[in-house]
């Protein structure tokens, strides 16, 4: 749920107010190559590519795998795991100048090194940290074999740069962004925390974090089996766009799937005995207050239970690069009360207190659910609540499966309304604690033998006699209400399908129509219903438009219309009023297939488009379809709209009767990210826009005989 904020033109851009500037010329950090080889001598892993290049990676311990995938991610995605470690420093604007301090700042302001610094020894256990810090060594040990290719400022690469990345980015799943942006608004110059941390992660104007998630219990299936479908909604690009691997060690990590880029673990997938998938939630895990300072310009103390108490105050040093080695150090304050971070706005002074804020434990949660072999040990892994939210949908080979609205819930003292701004002064008002997982509102195994989820209210996630209910969740917990196109579809699909066959559960995946009571025929029927009669090119639009099939196919000469006109008027899955009146909407799209086409009866093939070096291919599907693709709400210059998020990394998971696990995939590019030369920098292009999906190998003896390459870490 999105805070009711409205302070007026918000906060100061965050470099407008430092005290200090320093030019200065900035001396690489020494990064000592033969350090990093003769460490990665502690390390023994075998990197077997497959056909397509995707790296199995095998070695004795969790660690020797984890140096293994460092070094080969790196291999395809140097520079976005470069990026992750500067963001997660606070030290991106000493490589890309001031666009990224703001980004630089947050970290800051939010403590991530501090809480990395404090607890990466006492919160994470033994074994998680020897698994952090093989996968920093691969890392490490690339650049040393590289050192052309990296940038030294981001080196060496340590096991807490690694958390730090957790730590930072985990927020933003929920919203905080979102809240930042409310403390921002109505000022176009002021929204720099905003667009900094969009710019970071690659979420381009137009694109959504939503996913699609579905599991059906062996009852379910014509077969007996049990399936998962992981369909995470990324950008194609970028510090949270995926990566396909497959991870295997004696000691029983086995998992295949995919991860972000500075990921030593697995993030969505399966091993032998489970699997899962997560979509985005947005439950209120951020709360806004108030505070009465005793001088808003430099505050020094804040009034909380009737008294005057001392902001905590710190100094931020942002080194924003200018030009060759030179910098601008520039020294920005930080505060900090009892409720959390504090901003400092033209409006008032501002404590922010967020879920999981200061937790370093979620990259230890993920490698426990990639290593857990039950029900029971997964549900375990979940307890801990280190990931402060995603939904999950969990299916295993002993036919089980499971929805879990994950949420660490802030125990918060009744009655307040925390969608608003809170008064800073009320103690009660300060989070008291979390409340355990055994609140955590979960569906286990379903009469219905089926679970949904696709970014829509967590009250229907099945049949609606094992739907959860309103007093499964805490009054504060700010649910979501709206169901999106991709849910209304999902139900009625696997609502009406008693008997699922395994072609049916991939079909219903790829389903691109819109439904009754999506926001695209909400937008069709507004439309339908003007009077156009002495406008003669939107007439001829409107019959278009009551002609259309409904459905983002390939040849549907309506559905660029209806797309491009509905985006532009509703910019969210939740509709709470028109964003853009209709019918000037309607009007802009009308005159720009004009422009392009010369007519609005433009196939959806012609629009709908994907690009990868020189490849140029049709994608059937669209925004919010289940056949999830965004390209922008607006034609690119060439008449087209270029293809950025939405359906990315794709998985198919099945367990047969007898418990045995298959699985297909396929990714959206391939696993070469940066290099054009690469045969796998586009090889399931093709795939991908067929939708179709091509089998998992995991054995490695078979692996070995059609490898595109293999070879042993470190290389002696």
């Amino acid at each position: 749920m999105i805070k009711r904020i409205a302070i007026g033109s918000g906060m100061a851009v965050v470099l407008a107010s430092c005290l200090v500037a320093v030019i200065a010329w900035s001396p690489l950090p020494d990064f000592n190559a033969d350090a990093a080889i003769k460490a990665a001598q502690s390390y023994n892993a075998e990197v077997i590519r497959d056909e397509y290049g995707v790296p199995h990676i095998f070695g004795a311990r969790d660690q020797d795998v984890a140096f293994g995938l460092g070094y080969a991610h790196m291999e395809d995605d140097w520079q976005t795991i470069e990026t992750v470690v500067l963001m997660a420093r606070g030290a991106l604007a000493r490589r890309d100048g001031a666009d990224a301090a703001p980004t630089d700042y947050l970290v800051r302001m939010f403590g991530v090194q501090k809480a990395v610094a404090a607890r990466y020894e006492t919160d994470l256990g033994p074994k998680m940290r020897a698994v952090l810090e093989g996968y920093a060594a691969g890392i490490n040990l690339y650049a040393a074999d590289h050192p052309d290719r990296v940038n030294p400022l981001a080196l060496p690469v340590s096991a807490q740069d690694v958390v730090a990345g957790f730590v930072f980015r985990a927020p933003f799943f929920y919203g905080l962004e979102r809240v930042l942006k409310d403390l921002s608004q109505d000022d176009p110059e002021q929204t720099a925390f905003n667009d900094a941390i969009r710019t970071a992660l690659h979420l381009k104007a137009g694109a959504h974090l939503g996913s699609n998630a579905m599991a059906v219990a062996p009852g379910r299936s014509e077969d007996g089996h049990t399936r998962l479908m992981v369909n995470s909604h990324q950008p194609y690009t970028g510090p949270v766009a995926w990566y396909e691997a497959h991870l295997q060690s004696d000691e029983g990590w086995a998992a295949n799937g995919a991860l972000f880029p500075g990921s030593p673990v697995m993030l969505v997938g399966h091993n032998r005995d489970l699997g899962w998938a997560h979509t985005v939630n947005e439950p209120d895990l951020v709360d806004v207050y108030r505070l009465e300072v005793d001088d808003v310009d430099d505050p020094v103390r804040y009034r909380f239970d009737g008294e005057w108490r001392a902001l905590e105050r710190e100094t931020a040093h942002l080194q924003v690069r200018l030009w060759g080695p030179f910098s601008w150090t520039f020294k920005k304050p930080l505060y900090r009360s009892v409720h959390g971070p504090v901003l400092k706005t033209p409006k008032g002074v501002f404590a922010i207190a967020f879920a999981g804020e200061g937790d370093v434990r979620a990259v230890e949660q993920w490698y426990r659910m990639n290593k857990a072999e039950s029900l029971t040990g997964w549900m375990d892994a979940m307890a801990m609540m280190a990931v402060p939210s995603l939904n999950t949908v969990y299916a295993d080979k002993a036919g089980n499966i499971a929805f879990v609205y994950n949420a660490r819930i802030p125990d918060r003292a009744p009655g307040a309304d925390y969608e608003g701004i809170l008064p800073g002064n009320d103690p009660h008002l300060v989070w008291r604690d979390v409340r355990p997982f055994s609140e955590v509102p979960k569906i286990v195994n379903p009469q219905s033998g089926y679970l949904v989820s696709a970014n829509s209210t967590p009250l229907r996630a099945s049949d609606v006699a094992d739907d959860l209910k309103e007093s499964d969740f805490p009054p504060d917990l700010g649910i979501e209400r709206h169901l999106t196109n991709r849910a209304l579809r999902a139900l009625a699909l696997f609502g009406k399908d008693t008997s699922i066959s395994a072609e049916e559960f991939l079909r219903y995946k790829f389903d691109k129509t819109y439904a009754p009571g999506s926001n695209m025929s909400r937008f069709v029927r507004y439309i339908s219903g003007r009077d156009f009669r002495d406008q003669p090119k939107l007439l001829e639009a409107q019959q278009l438009l009551l002609d259309w099939d409904g459905t983002a196919e390939l040849e549907s000469e309506g559905a660029a219309l209806a797309i491009l006109g509905s985006l532009k008027a509703v910019h969210s899955f939740e509709f709470k009023g028109w964003d853009m009146d209709p019918v000037e909407a309607f009007e802009e799209t009308v005159d720009a297939l004009h422009k392009h086409y010369g007519t609005v009866h433009v196939p959806w093939s012609k629009i709908n488009k994907v690009y990868r070096g020189d490849q140029e291919t049709s994608l059937g599907g669209g925004p919010d379809t289940l056949r999830a693709v965004y390209g922008g709400n607006s034609l690119a210059e060439d008449g087209t709209l270029h293809g950025m998020a939405g359906d990315s990394y794709i998985q198919l998971v099945d367990w047969d009767e007898n418990g045995q696990v298959k699985a297909w995939a396929v990714h959206q590019f391939g696993s070469a990210t940066l290099d054009e030369r690469s045969p796998h920098y586009g090889d399931q292009l093709s795939l991908f826009a067929a939708e179709r999906l091509r089998p998992v190998d995991q054995n490695m003896p078979s692996l070995a005989s059609k490898a595109s390459s293999r070879y042993r870490l470190p290389r002696r």
